[in-house]
């Protein structure tokens, strides 16, 4: 799911709100500073899923090559299996 950069700025706003109101975390820094932290994370998450999402395209595309092109393989489900075993391999959620 592709979030736009307004959608990514609510979360962040959302769980800084939520951490904060709970009592969950006490701020150390200024609040935005943590919002803007939170925002980077997100968006290194999501960069990480995508480079995470070419590398299973690659290694999808090499094995069909050595396979031959592979005529009766669904390329989606195959594609899902490569990116979560490598998620897997890589400790990440996905």
């Amino acid at each position: 799911m592709r979030l736009k950069e307004e959608q990514i700025d609510k979360l962040a706003a959302r769980i800084t709100t939520a951490l904060t109101d709970t009592a969950l975390a006490v701020l150390k820094a200024e609040r935005t500073r943590i919002h803007d932290c939170i925002r980077n994370v997100i968006h290194a998450d999501i960069k990480a899923e995508d480079d995470l999402e070419k590398e299973a395209e690659a290694l999808l595309e090499k094995t069909l090559r050595a396979a031959g092109g592979g005529g009766d393989i669904d390329r989606h489900k195959m594609l899902k299996m490569i990116k979560s075993k490598l998620a897997q391999q890589k400790k990440m959620v996905i």
